[in-house]
């Protein structure tokens, strides 16, 4: 049996370890219970947007081998802007589709316009904004830059964001889709990216969490007075 010295250790191990990494389960468990209570469509802005909303089709279009690129064609996406069609060529340039004028950036009326027919018709625009950095935890991180932040008149904080190169209508960002990313960089342990599961911080906490549960068991073997009376009969039945 255990003596009273090692119990004493033991015990003292549980109690540090779970005050150490309590804050950490905390966050697990809050986090965990808020992603089961939530709907990730709102999450994602869906009740905002325009449910109705079809990309524009358009006819005499110029064929993409008449436009004038500096490279071959990999990869052509079409989109409305504006109520005119253009080419996103290889991820970086901008064609008219109707007459094959490379365009640069689009403006604030053509991002309001974007924004227009993929939001709500009931919400008010308050202002509109480019941004060309953003931070490593900015809302609006790991897409495309220089991008147009539009901003609603909304208890939910609402902004959408277009990407001024090539038009294209990003994401969507609001008070619980801001709560949802704090949270799930608490439970992730990924004070970065926010995605990445192998981090060194998630692997150290949870290694300790699994010390701090089986010293937990170890602990009550040790202390249990039941477990205790079975070892004494084990011993006198064996002698």
């Amino acid at each position: 049996m255990v003596n009273r010295h090692t119990a004493s250790k033991i015990r003292k191990i549980h109690r540090y370890l779970g005050l150490f990494i309590g804050i950490q389960f905390l966050f697990w468990t809050i986090s965990g219970l808020y992603f089961s209570w939530t709907n990730l469509d709102e999450i994602h802005g869906d009740h905002f947007k325009n449910e109705a909303y079809q990309s524009k089709s358009f006819a005499n279009l110029i064929s993409p081998s008449e436009l004038k690129t500096t490279e071959n064609i990999h990869t052509i996406e079409l989109r409305d802007i504006n109520n005119a069609p253009y080419y996103w060529i290889n991820k970086n340039q901008l064609y008219n589709a109707e007459n094959g004028d490379l365009k640069n950036n689009i403006t604030e009326e053509e991002a309001l316009y974007i924004a227009k027919n993929r939001m709500k018709s009931s919400l008010e625009v308050s202002s509109i904004e480019q941004i060309d950095t953003v931070g490593k935890h900015h809302e609006y991180r790991g897409r495309l830059l220089p991008a147009y932040v539009i901003s609603y008149n909304n208890d939910e904080a609402l902004k959408v964001y277009v990407s001024v190169k090539d038009g294209k209508f990003q994401t969507v960002r609001h008070r619980n889709w801001r709560w949802f990313d704090f949270l799930w960089m608490t439970h992730t342990m990924d004070y970065e990216g926010r995605d990445n599961f192998n981090t060194t911080v998630l692997r150290a906490f949870s290694l300790l969490g699994l010390i701090t549960v089986l010293s937990g068991f170890l602990l009550w073997y040790t202390t249990s007075p039941s477990i205790r009376k079975i070892i004494k009969k084990t011993i006198k039945i064996n002698t």
